[in-house]
């Protein structure tokens, strides 16, 4: 039988990484987006794909930060950091270092004390560890979403 932490993991892993109930994770979104697509953006006034994917980073570091108790308040600049030239390299960077915070973050909900569920990481925000965890989850499929529609709207 899996723990209540197990079955958070896996469904952070599942919105991530694939076989997610409603359709594409994360990284099935990204399949196939060169650089060049990634830093276009194709729907005016909406984000590109390549910040999508550095603001995806940065919520699993600030849920880290969290964990670790450190509440710093999140700052718009690093929330939606100004992404690199549309190079190759940088791109394939910016997924391999949103593959590794994911790994991280999950490695760090396994291990995370079960009996901390209910209270808060840090006083502010006050929500709950599982609040967290789960809207971690949350947020990884509105972002996947928003993707498939900037990669229908690249053609």
């Amino acid at each position: 039988m899996s723990t209540e932490l197990e079955r958070i993991e896996e469904q952070l892993r599942r919105a991530f990484e694939g076989d997610a109930w409603h359709g594409p994770a994360v990284l099935e979104t990204l399949q196939g987006i060169t650089a060049a697509q990634a830093h276009a953006h194709p729907i005016a006034g909406a984000h590109s794909v390549w910040e999508v994917v550095l603001h995806l980073s940065y919520t699993y570091r600030v849920v880290l930060r969290r964990i670790r108790g450190d509440g710093t308040p999140i700052r718009a600049e690093e929330d939606w950091p100004v992404v690199p030239p549309a190079t190759e390299a940088d791109w394939q960077e910016a997924v391999g270092a949103l593959r590794r915070v994911n790994a991280e973050l999950r490695d760090a909900v396994r291990a995370f004390p079960a009996g901390r569920l209910d209270e808060p990481l840090v006083p502010d925000p006050p929500y709950t560890a599982y609040t967290q965890f789960i809207g971690i989850t949350q947020h990884d499929l509105y972002h996947a979403g928003q993707i498939s529609l900037l990669k229908r709207a690249l053609g």
